[in-house]
């Protein structure tokens, strides 16, 4: 079947591509996930207490997340891995990796490493200062949120953070077209929630049809393929999704596979959280023409990502979330108002055609995320890898709606583009609805009360 493939961050263009039942892509990462790491960030004994019923982080909470990173020894201690006869895991640069921000205990120390890692060449001018400003807007949201103990998290948290944009410096990582999210020895996505979740404010966010994702749940443990499509706000959105839904759907979290531009897999100071998920990497259409000499490049690697994505939809069980927009949405330019970004109708429909030739059950649900006040992009598209990366501490919603029949809505349709066309509006139109909700339920502070009778807003983590 002829293709043109959009991805959840940026839209793909793909030359036409044949994928037949039989073509198997195997998963060949360029790097084995247990070389990769250099600190343990294993959650093990220690388990992440039940929020308390405000919905806020309790101090609990946050003196647990304190000390699983701060324990530097042990942290130390365990990244230590060794193979039969003795010998050390590591690669010649993590033995050789700098300890300055393992070692930092204090601000002072992180801004000083950061100086001193620019001043000996390991990290290069830009990066050096896109990691100082970050560290002052990360600290600035944190704190805002009043938890207890929020400065020590701040520095935890960010120790980590540098040490891995670091190590991502000395060795760079490179993603396969399926990158499996990198749990051991170091574990990237427990690092990605204690990062991302002194960002959300639980008290004011909530969950729209939480019910619905324990049905995805349930069809994915049958083996049905289940489809995502939904809009695109934020560097933070995969790890929302999986905090909102850890105290009841945890398993959306953490075998969601997310469609990914090249942006979120070469910017040294997105990376380590990239590695963290499951992605399915791609070259963003907006971006395919900043370099004419990689066009083709480009275009090949997309083909190879269409055809990884085919053949894991036919193993069934597998959960995609793609956001056919192309991109992150942007606020109205005259009313400052953010909105979902309208969807591309060829990729909707190339995600519909490829679940129907999967040959295991397959349901596409329209879902909506509101959570850029967390990451916000930038007001503009920018060619440039290295944007300025704002933080805030802010409330953020998810929600999801009853999958929709491609043939009930395409029943009148006359021609294909006709049903093509009508299928992604209706998809849009219900992630736009969604959305509105959640924005009445967290930015005009209505709460549950703007539950409406087809979004039954909640908080499970209560």
């Amino acid at each position: 079947m002829s293709l043109t493939f959009s991805s959840s961050a940026a839209t793909v263009a793909v030359a036409s591509v044949t994928v037949t039942s039989s073509a198997r892509v195997p998963v060949n990462p360029l790097v084995s996930p247990s070389v990769r790491g250099f600190v343990s960030f294993r959650l093990t004994s220690k388990k992440l207490p039940l929020r308390s019923r405000g919905g806020g982080a309790s101090s609990s909470s946050v003196r647990a997340m304190s000390e699983l990173v701060q324990d530097k020894e042990s942290v130390v201690a365990a990244s230590t891995s060794f193979n039969e006869g003795g010998e050390s895991n590591k690669t010649p640069n993590e033995l050789n990796h700098s300890r300055t921000f393992l070692d930092a205990r204090s601000e002072e120390d992180l801004i000083s490493g950061i100086r001193k890692e620019t001043e000996a060449g390991r990290l290069p001018p830009n990066v050096g200062s896109g990691m100082e400003e970050l560290y002052w807007n990360y600290k600035k949201a944190v704190l805002s949120s009043g938890a207890s103990r929020a400065d020590e998290t701040v520095i935890s948290n960010m120790s980590v953070a540098f040490d891995r944009m670091l190590l991502g410096v000395e060795d760079p990582y490179t993603f396969s077209p399926y990158h499996k999210a990198i749990r051991e020895p170091f574990d990237y996505y427990l690092f990605v929630h204690t990062y991302i979740r002194p960002l959300i404010d639980f008290k004011n966010s909530y969950v729209g049809n939480a019910s619905i994702f324990s049905e995805v749940e349930d069809k994915l443990r049958q083996g049905h393929n289940v489809v995502l499509i939904s809009n695109h706000q934020s560097e933070a959105d995969p790890a929302v999704i999986s905090l909102l839904l850890e105290a009841q759907s945890p398993y959306i979290g953490e075998n969601i596979k997310c469609v990914a531009g090249d942006r979120v897999i070469t910017d040294p100071l997105c990376k380590p959280f990239s590695m963290g998920r499951n992605l399915i990497c791609v070259y963003s259409k907006k971006h395919m023409n900043d370099d004419p000499e990689l066009v083709d490049m480009k275009r090949k690697a997309n083909t190879r990502s269409l055809k990884e994505m085919a053949t894991m939809l036919r193993s069934g069980s597998q959960l995609i979330w793609i956001a056919p927009s192309g991109g992150r949405d942007r606020p109205n330019p005259s009313t400052g108002e953010w909105f979902p970004a309208p969807f591309d109708a060829s990729s909707v429909d190339n995600m519909r055609r490829l679940v129907e030739h999967s040959g295991a059950p397959g349901h596409i649900y329209p879902m909506s995320l509101l959570c850029y006040d967390i990451m916000p992009p930038p007001p503009q598209v920018e060619k440039e890898i290295g944007e300025k990366r704002l933080v805030g501490y802010h409330g953020t919603g998810l929600s999801i709606a009853p999958e929709i029949s491609f043939s009930d809505v395409t029943a009148d349709c006359k021609n294909p583009n006709e049903a093509k066309e009508a299928y992604s509006q209706a998809m849009y139109k219900s992630v736009n609805e969604q959305y509105k909700t959640l924005n009445s339920a967290i930015n005009h502070r209505k709460g549950i009360e703007a539950s409406t009778s087809t979004i039954s807003l909640s908080q499970p983590w209560n």
